[in-house]
């Protein structure tokens, strides 16, 4: 399922203190399980993990909608198998449709998953299955499983020293690294949230709705850049929703007046960023712009595009080829010594290079061998250009036989970056979800029309954003969530 952060990678010390000293009865589910972490070292890990999340996803800066998730949350957990973990509820600044657990009750959803969700109750149902997790002990023992297999976490990484530039390339070009839970672990964390919001007086039902949007927007749109999606990190067989169906009739109580709260929860995502955010860089078609660093740089038409607050990486369809950008950390002298002690310094062989311009600015381009973990000898073509003070990398990667294909690629690419004027730069702003009381005789079509502006929001996606299939017309007087341009 998850992403896994360099916390993560740099703690081993956590893992192998643990003795393996049999079975434990897992107090979610009842089963015998063997994990090599204890209670305790769930609890450390998270708590080391958490930050590094924070930092590399950021936090959403929205103190309201902070504390609404923090109190549900909470009061979910209270009614779990584990009340008594440092439960932490957070919204990260994420544009994905995704939320994700830290071993030790760190719970993270993003900000992309809550415009597609409808009333209070779904959102019990996605914190929920997250505390499933949690109590269930997935993230241990899934955890446990890859050390226990050596497999490691990394996927990829450039076979160069720690300083090296491009280091996380492999990582963001793969989404992020999660750690994905078996079908079992996800039925039974469906059935866990299930359980949960219905103890903790949600109508049960919320999970069922939640899964059912998700999948319809799995179908329409696939993929969201960024963090993978709920459903390329939660496997969904066919019969999952049958078997949450079960679920929800089993916890539903006759009688019990269950919440739903609707109201409420649009009242809290009314306003939210809707994609990409203009002070981290915002994609239009394959073009990335940042407002507060104000420049521009094209990526190739068709590959998909990463965006994380280190670097940008773009990779092409089917192919290990790729385009980043990131900035030079603390450079010094001219751009031709950042150029080639860094790069030099990193383990990379120059082969060619000299000064030039792109688009009026300084710059050092120069063409480097190497080595990547995975995929061997690579060859680079890397621009360093000078911008405002800093120092940017422009590069593009491939392996070697198949650099001379795409050389002309990362050559547009590296001409592309130019800088963006004042007002270039204000028109940048993101796309926010609104509040709209349906017309007699609107449509999907019609509301995306009229509303979508830059955000270029298809009927489909807009229908399932409310909770509709694509093909069931909205209904007059209904208060929904539409996507206007900043």
């Amino acid at each position: 399922m998850r992403w896994l952060p360099r916390a993560f990678r740099a703690a081993p010390t956590l893992v192998f203190v643990a003795l393996l000293s049999g079975c434990a009865t897992n107090p979610a589910t009842g089963e015998k399980n063997v994990t090599l972490m204890s209670e305790a070292q769930e609890i450390q890990l998270g708590k080391e993990a958490d930050p590094q999340v924070r930092q590399e996803m950021g936090v959403y800066d929205d103190a309201a909608l902070q504390q609404y998730v923090e109190r549900i949350g909470q009061r979910l957990a209270r009614v779990s198998e584990r009340p008594d973990l440092p439960w932490h509820f957070t919204v990260v600044d994420q544009p994905a449709v995704n939320a994700f657990a830290l071993p030790g009750g760190f719970i993270y959803i993003t900000r992309g998953i809550l415009p597609y969700l409808n009333d209070e109750a779904q959102l019990a149902g996605v914190l929920g299955h997250e505390i499933g997790h949690v109590t269930a002990r997935h993230a241990a023992q899934q955890y446990t499983a890859q050390t226990g297999t050596g497999l490691g976490l990394v996927l990829l990484s450039i076979f160069v020293p720690e300083t090296r530039p491009f280091q996380d390339v492999a990582q963001q070009a793969a989404g992020l690294l999660f750690l994905k839970y078996s079908r079992d672990d996800e039925i039974q964390a469906d059935g866990l949230g299930v359980r949960y919001a219905s103890r903790a007086g949600w109508q049960p039902a919320g999970v069922q709705q939640m899964l059912e949007t998700l999948s319809r927007l799995e179908q329409a749109e696939g993929s969201h850049r960024g963090v993978p999606n709920w459903l390329s990190t939660h496997p969904a067989p066919a019969d999952r929703v049958q078997k949450v169906n079960a679920a929800v009739q089993a916890a539903d109580a006759p009688g019990r007046d269950y919440v739903t709260d609707r109201a409420a929860y649009l009242g809290q995502v009314d306003g939210i960023v809707f994609g990409d955010d203009p002070s981290q860089g915002i994609l239009r078609g394959s073009t990335f712009l940042h407002r507060d660093l104000r420049f521009s740089l094209t990526f190739p038409s068709g590959w998909t595009v990463q965006n994380s607050r280190e670097q940008v990486v773009s990779k092409a369809p089917d192919r290990n080829d790729f385009v980043l950008l990131e900035l030079v950390s603390n450079p010094s002298g001219s751009l031709q010594r950042v150029a080639q002690s860094s790069m030099g310094g990193a383990g990379w062989r120059q082969i060619d290079g000299g000064m030039t311009e792109v688009n009026g600015l300084p710059a050092y381009v120069g063409t480097y061998q190497g080595t990547m973990q995975g995929l061997g000898p690579v060859v680079t073509r890397a621009a360093h250009v000078g911008y405002n003070d800093r120092v940017y990398v422009i590069a593009g990667l491939a392996p070697a036989d198949d650099f001379r294909g795409v050389e002309n690629e990362f050559n547009q690419a590296i001409r592309s970056f130019r800088p963006l004027s004042a007002a270039q730069a204000e028109d940048i702003r993101a796309n926010r979800v609104e509040l709209y009381t349906v017309r007699s005789g609107d449509t999907w079509d019609s509301i995306a029309r009229r509303s979508a502006g830059a955000a270029a929001l298809t009927p489909a996606t807009l229908a399932i954003m409310n909770g509709s299939a694509p093909g069931q017309p909205p209904r007059a007087g209904e208060r929904i969530k539409i996507v206007v341009a900043g």
